[in-house]
């Protein structure tokens, strides 16, 4: 979840992630003609931050509005300001993405046209060393999407049992090994609390062997993702928010997903494989009639970045974009 202008220009801050094959890949959602009378094509923007693809978004289809949510109020005030132009086609909405059939809602409407989700944390978040979010430098261990949120990273490695933190370690950040750091954890946590990122570092320097330091990346990588996964309940989010997204969908209408790690890409693997399978019961011969998907995938795998892309914006190197299709009617 990277962004910037896709002119180019850095007022903003950040280069939008694969911006026009992301717009291209929802287009076809955004271009039939409305009903007369009808409201304009809507894209949903679940992770709006400095509003970079959405900017193109309005650019791009100038019938269609944009509904934008973001939990960082920060971001909003950017994307505000950037978007103050295009007036009453954007509107913003402090929420999780999580929160969106209420957002919906709240916006009178009962279906969409399409949805964007870019995960993750932002170039803007990584960037500002207040905010906790990058092992390069020493900062608060804060790690909050909404700063208005009252759990920091600081508070689960000071609170949480050694389970609880074994846990969250090897489950958000796949580290192999979680129990040895929570072990450290709670011996250092009992000499003094933990506050800033630079003294759980030098504990992850030691607590990890010197033969998987060299080979498996910063060794503070796995650690924080799940700090921050934790912090912000990112995975349960997602879980809840990519079924609503999809429920709202009209027919013709599309989602796109950003994933930057696999624990996001195997739940939209795992959402999207359930939509687009047939829902004949098995062992029938035959797929019964209006049992068919009601889904189908747009993006046959994942979508990478090209060499263009990747020289462009480096930090685009792991996403994968996975888009699906509705193609009939809620059974």
């Amino acid at each position: 979840m990277t962004e910037q202008p896709p002119d180019g220009r850095a007022d903003h801050g950040h280069i939008p992630v694969m911006a026009q094959q992301m717009i291209d890949l929802v287009g076809p959602a955004l271009t039939g003609t409305p009903p007369a009378g009808g409201p304009a094509p809507v894209l949903v923007d679940a992770t709006l931050g400095a509003g970079g693809h959405a900017e193109l978004a309005l650019r791009t289809y100038p019938d269609i509005t944009v509904i934008g949510i973001d939990r960082d109020e920060s971001a909003l005030a950017i994307a505000r300001a950037r978007l103050a132009g295009f007036g009453d086609r954007i509107s913003f909405h402090h929420a999780r993405f999580d929160e969106l059939p209420d957002v919906i809602a709240a916006t009178g409407r009962t279906l969409i046209d399409a949805a964007l989700f870019d995960l993750g944390v932002s170039s803007m978040q990584l960037d500002r060393p207040d905010r906790g979010f990058a092992y390069a430098v020493d900062a608060p261990l804060d790690m909050r999407m909404d700063p208005s949120g009252t759990l920091t990273a600081a508070d689960i490695l000071n609170t949480y049992s050694h389970g609880e933190l074994a846990r969250v370690l090897h489950e958000y950040g796949e580290e192999r090994f979680a129990g040895k750091i929570a072990s450290a954890v709670l011996r250092e946590r009992e000499r003094e609390p933990f506050t800033t990122s630079a003294r759980l570092v030098a504990l992850l320097y030691d607590a990890i062997p010197a033969a998987t330091r060299r080979t498996g990346g910063h060794p503070a990588k796995r650690t924080f993702q799940a700090l921050r996964i934790e912090v912000n309940s990112e995975l349960a989010a997602l879980s809840e928010a990519l079924p609503a997204a999809l429920d709202l969908l009209r027919v013709g209408g599309r989602v796109a997903v950003m994933s930057y790690q696999s624990l996001e890409d195997r739940i939209v693997k795992r959402e999207f494989a359930s939509r687009t399978a047939s829902r004949t019961p098995p062992g029938l011969p035959v797929e019964l009639p209006g049992s068919g998907p009601e889904f189908s995938l747009v993006t046959r795998g994942a979508v990478r970045p090209d060499d263009d892309e990747l020289q462009t914006n480096p930090r685009s190197a792991p996403v994968r974009v996975r888009v699906i299709e509705r193609i009939e009617e809620k059974g």
